[in-house]
């Protein structure tokens, strides 16, 4: 599996993903929400082969980065921790990354170190950050960027 980071606007982007983000099966894994996107995006894209298994678009704040309608064929936990760890290497020196996420892999981001910080009926924020409670890994990151 590759990953692809494409820019929101990026005609590769719209020639991956457009298929799936107009599949009434994947809208409807995604609660009938549709996927937006623009110059402020980055996309993660996961490519087995010829196929898009999965994506994450990442939101570029001023403040912080955020993680929100994705999608993973198959609901594969691989693919998906995957994806969560190109995000997190890509935006290593951001100091705050949010995502929403369906309440059903709660357990995965949690396993990637993010914390809940809200939790609705469907979806849950939660947080990754280089605070004290993970500085041992912020520090490494820190230090593979520099050499």
């Amino acid at each position: 599996m590759s990953i692809e980071v494409l820019s929101g606007i990026a005609p590769r982007l719209y020639e991956l993903v457009a298929p799936l983000v107009m599949n009434c099966s994947v809208l409807r894994q995604n609660n009938n929400y549709p996927f937006k996107t623009s110059k402020h995006y980055l996309w993660f894209v996961a490519i087995e082969g010829d196929m898009v298994t999965g994506f994450i678009p990442v939101e570029i704040k001023s403040t912080c980065v955020v993680i929100n309608n994705y999608y993973v064929r198959g609901e594969d936990n691989k693919t998906m921790s995957s994806l969560i760890d190109a995000v997190l290497e890509h935006f290593k020196s951001t100091s705050i990354i949010r995502a929403v996420v369906h309440t059903r892999h709660e357990d995965i981001f949690a396993s990637n170190h993010f914390f809940v910080t809200q939790k609705w009926k469907l979806y849950i924020k939660m947080e990754y950050r280089c605070d004290d409670e993970r500085k041992d890994k912020c520090l490494r990151s820190s230090t593979s960027a520099v050499g």
